[in-house]
Order: structure tokens, then C-alpha cells, then sequence
């Protein structure tokens, strides 16, 4: 209990200082930075006094990290996106698929036989009315799936570029703040003052203009598509297990060890795939206690998916993942060994498939702080 309880504690931690609140109008929270970082450069143009500059400077850091807070909340919504167009556009090419081969089969029928229908030559003209008006009313349907991909792509674009601005323009800043801290601290000469660098000055200009562009980017979105994202609370149940394997404890299930633990431990193979489950941002990655390599997905506000017992983890901490995405391998990709020769005796004995999985992966889940049996959310039966 005590182990659980310290990593209870940690992932508390970690959700409290490493990921962004939840934002209830990004629109508006890039609209806000915008605002905050152009007062910042004002007052980086007038402040002569060291202690007001660093003030300015700190004003112009906030505002780039709300402004990349936005951002992520954007990226989220942007990959949701994506998801809902590849479902919609799926399915609209499974429906003019039979379309077609009705017409198809249609055509290749001779005039006469044409009035061969189980209702009669009347019912026969109605079907092919019909379909002369589905054709039409499908192409306007295709063509707006193409609009909402496209409207995508440019909303992404946009997204990177903030990213790279928003990144550069923060580093610079936070550099700019420890020189200026430190040369007060040592009773130095200050550093030339950022409101005379004129490269910087037009960086941090350039950073509000792209916050006001992802501020009407996000202010935008097509009301068509709110209504088809997928939310993480309709998946209960139906959430497919991160990685190929077998439930060796159950949620509260004393393992060998004596420790109770309120998530699940999978028994994979060496070297397996682990796979996001859902759709959401990685909050952190990293090792943490005894866990090994441990990966935090926020699937929706106050949610938190976890992950532990990693031996590669791919994403990085803020970025989006898709259901399905790659995170990492479990320990022992390597374990078979370089010198294993072909046709050895391996290939005849066929080893027990659960023993054969000898690493453990750690599956939790946890709304709003609260760990739940993640029975009852991911479909555990593989």
C-alpha cells in the first residue's frame, strides 16, 4: 500500500506543475496572451530601471507560455479533427462504393429487363431516380469533407508555425531574464536592455500577430463537425488495451510482492508495442519511483490515463497523440540475442504464451485525481 499510495502522490504532483487547466475558450486565452505580450513590449520599450524590465520581461514569458497553452488546446482539437474526417470521409467512400456498383449492375442490365422489379416497371423508374439524385447529393457531400480536410491542414499549419514562434520567442526571453537577474545579483554591468534589440523587439511582435492569428483560428471552427468528435467519456467500455498481452493482477489484486495496487498489471512479450489507447496529450514522460519509464495521457478535462513500464517512450511531454498512436516498447526487445541460429530447437518447442510474456506493464486510470478500475473503461478479454 505504501508504494501505491508515494505513486499516487507523485502523479498528483506531476498533473499539479507539468500540464496546462483546462481552458475554457483557448479563442479567447490566445486573444488574452496577445494582449498581455503586446503591454509586455511596451514595457520593454520604456523600462530603464533593471527591476522594471525584468517585471517587462516576466509579463512577456507569461504571455507566451498561456499562449502556447492555448496552442496545445488547440492541437487537441485540431487531431480530434482529423479523427472525425477520417471517419466521415470512411464512411462516405463505403456509401458511394455501393453507390456505384448499384449503377454498375444497373447498366449492365438491357432495356427490357429493366422492367423485371418485385413491385413492378414503377417501383423500377422510382429506384432509378433515386439514385440519379443520390449522385449529386453524395459529390456535395465529398466535396465538403474535402473543405473540413483542408480547412484542417491550414488550422495544423498554423498551429506548427505558433509553436516554433511561441518556442523561440520564449527561450529568448527566459535567457534574456537570467542574464538580466544574474548581472543584478553580482552587482554587474546590465545587459544591453531588450527594448533596444531591435531583432528581439520584432520577434516578440511577430509572436502577437501569431496569436492573434491562432486566436481567429480557434475563434473559427465549423460548428458541422462539434457535434462528431469523440469523447472520452462515451468509450467507457470499449477502450482497447494499450499493448498485446494478458491481465496478470486485477485492480486491487495483492501481487506476489504483497502490494495492492488500484490499476491493472498486462504481462506482454519483450519488446512489445504500446499504442495510445485514446486520444490526448502526453503530460508527462519520464521515470518515475520503481515504475520505470512512466507515460501521463490526458484524454479529456479532469482524466488521466497512466502508463508505467516502459523501455523507449517516443512522444515528448505537450504533444497530441491519436488513438492508435506509437508510444513506446516494453523492456527486452533484444531479449532472443544476436547469435540465435536458424532452424535451433526453438523453432520446434512451443513455449507456454503467457510465460512467454515476461514483462509487466502498468495500467491506471484516474478522474479527477481518483483512481478507477480501468476494468470498466478498456476492453481486457485480449
Amino acid at each position: 500500500m505504501g508504494v501505491a499510495r508515494r505513486f499516487a502522490q507523485v502523479l498528483a504532483l506531476i498533473a499539479a506543475f507539468t500540464g496546462a487547466p483546462a481552458l475554457a475558450d483557448p479563442a479567447q486565452t490566445a486573444r488574452d496572451a496577445a494582449l498581455s505580450l503586446l503591454g509586455a513590449i511596451d514595457g520593454l520599450a520604456e523600462a530603464r530601471e533593471a527591476d522594471n524590465q525584468v517585471e517587462a520581461l516576466t509579463g512577456a514569458i507569461r504571455a507566451h507560455e498561456n499562449g502556447l497553452m492555448a496552442l496545445r488546446a488547440g492541437l487537441r482539437d485540431a487531431t480530434l479533427r482529423l479523427v472525425t474526417i477520417n471517419r466521415l470521409f470512411e464512411r462516405q467512400q463505403e456509401q458511394v462504393s455501393r453507390l456505384l456498383g448499384a449503377m454498375m449492375s444497373a447498366e449492365r442490365i438491357e432495356g427490357p429487363a429493366m422492367l423485371v422489379h418485385p413491385q413492378g416497371p414503377l417501383a423500377t423508374a422510382r429506384a432509378g431516380m433515386m439514385m440519379a439524385d443520390l449522385a449529386p447529393a453524395m459529390q456535395a457531400q465529398a466535396a465538403r469533407i474535402g473543405q473540413f480536410a483542408r480547412e484542417l491542414e491550414e488550422l495544423r499549419a498554423l498551429r506548427q508555425v505558433a509553436i516554433e514562434t511561441l518556442d523561440a520567442g520564449l527561450i529568448s526571453l527566459q535567457n534574456a531574464r537570467s542574464e538580466l537577474s544574474q548581472a543584478m545579483a553580482d552587482r554587474r554591468d546590465l545587459p544591453p536592455r531588450v527594448g533596444d534589440d531591435e531583432a528581439r523587439m520584432l520577434t516578440l511582435l511577430e509572436s502577437v500577430t501569431t496569436l492573434e492569428e491562432l486566436a481567429r483560428g480557434l475563434a473559427e471552427r465549423p460548428a458541422g463537425l462539434s457535434a462528431n468528435l469523440p469523447v472520452f467519456a462515451a468509450a467507457r467500455g470499449r477502450l482497447p488495451m494499450p499493448v498485446v498481452g494478458t491481465v496478470l493482477h486485477s485492480a486491487g489484486e495483492e501481487d506476489a510482492a504483497g502490494i495492492t495496487r488500484p490499476g491493472v498489471v498486462l504481462a506482454t512479450e519483450p519488446g512489445a508495442l504500446v499504442v495510445s489507447p485514446w486520444h490526448g496529450t502526453v503530460r508527462y514522460r519520464g521515470p518515475l519511483l520503481d515504475y520505470g519509464n512512466v507515460v501521463l495521457i490526458e484524454p479529456g478535462e479532469g482524466w488521466l490515463i497512466v502508463l508505467a513500464g516502459l523501455d523507449t517512450v517516443y512522444p515528448r511531454a505537450g504533444e497530441i497523440l491519436a488513438q492508435g498512436d506509437a508510444l513506446g516498447l516494453m523492456p527486452g526487445a533484444q531479449a532472443a540475442g544476436p547469435n540465435a541460429a536458424a532452424g535451433s530447437i526453438d523453432e520446434f518447442v512451443r513455449p507456454d504464451p503467457v510465460a512467454a510474456r515476461s514483462e509487466t506493464l502498468y495500467l491506471e486510470l484516474r478522474e479527477n485525481g481518483q483512481a478507477i478500475d480501468p476494468a470498466d473503461w478498456f476492453d481486457l478479454s485480449g
